[in-house]
């Protein structure tokens, strides 16, 4: 019998990941003659608070073990993905749409006197540069406030995010799942949520043939979510510590919340609504860069 080929993916919040996991759980991925590891990405509890996106790498604030070469495959945000496809020095190209549909909420705590998305007009929402929660905190807020009046600030990762929020060192943050379930357990109130999708970013060694055997078991992963996710939902519930959450169970999380989708090709059209608006708000530079120099769908339509 063949060796099954290695393949190391890095993670980062698991509820982007669960189709992966869920494949590796399932021998999906050994069906396909891989043998697939995750390594995962921590966050720098030491720098926060920052208002400048410019003093916080898009591959964090910690070794990035995709920019290192400790892992081929690195899934995240479009808009991240597109940041990172532009800042690689190893040679990094998105290479496709993530299986995972990821939402994110603004949360404000219990008795905040805020209850919708205007009366956060100069307030400080928490966030993780160059992430989901930046991006998308920026796209919500802005269809209720003019951009001067917009403030988001680097806090790090999402337990940072709530724990800052819960000691009232921020008005509000914007958190993903399990954190929006744990935080509406404990009565925050939520003020906006919406979804968003996500990009595989790929070194150069990864080929067309090997991501096509990753996203078949993918796919197989992902009919299981669609069946039911609350089995697998362990893989979220061990990102909380229990003095935090100590009785977080499948049944509270909504289902409605988890979305997953077949692996798909990135679209130009997509592509480029996502690029002018981050040239908008001047989040990446403009130095010519385009689809063609920042994408390499490595799979078909």
């Amino acid at each position: 019998m063949a060796p099954r080929k290695k393949i190391t993916m890095e993670t980062l919040s698991l509820v982007f990941s669960l189709p992966q996991l869920v494949a590796k759980d399932e021998g999906f991925y050994e069906e396909e003659g891989l043998d697939v590891d995750f390594v995962p990405k921590g966050y720098d509890a030491n720098v926060s608070y920052l208002d400048d996106h410019e003093l916080v790498s898009s591959f964090g604030t910690v070794r990035s073990n995709f920019e290192s070469g400790d892992a081929s495959l690195y899934r995240a945000c479009e808009w991240g993905q597109i940041r990172r496809s532009h800042d690689t020095r190893i040679g990094g190209r998105v290479i496709g749409k993530r299986a995972a549909v990821g939402s994110q909420a603004i949360l404000v705590p219990p008795g905040s006197t805020a209850v919708h998305p205007q009366d956060l007009a100069g307030q400080a929402v928490a966030v993780n540069f160059h992430h989901g929660s930046h991006y998308l905190a920026l796209q919500a807020l802005e269809g209720f406030l003019p951009r001067a009046e917009i403030k988001v600030v680097h806090v790090g990762g999402p337990q940072q995010r709530f724990e800052a929020l819960r000691d009232g060192a921020v008005p509000a943050a914007a958190l993903m799942e399990p954190w929006i379930t744990v935080a509406q357990k404990q009565g925050y109130q939520l003020l906006s949520e919406a979804f968003y999708v996500g990009s595989e970013i790929a070194s150069p060694e990864i080929d067309a043939e090997t991501y096509d055997a990753l996203n078949r078991a993918v796919v197989k992963a992902v009919h299981k979510l669609q069946e039911d996710p609350y089995p697998y939902l362990h893989h979220l519930i061990g990102e909380v510590p229990k003095e935090i959450d100590p009785d977080l169970r499948p049944s509270d999380f909504a289902r409605w919340r988890l979305r997953f989708v077949d692996p798909a090709p990135y679209p130009e059209d997509q592509f480029q609504r996502t690029y002018d608006w981050m040239r908008g708000w001047n989040l990446i530079a403009e130095d010519g860069s385009t689809y063609n120099s920042l994408v390499d769908n490595l799979l078909s339509a």
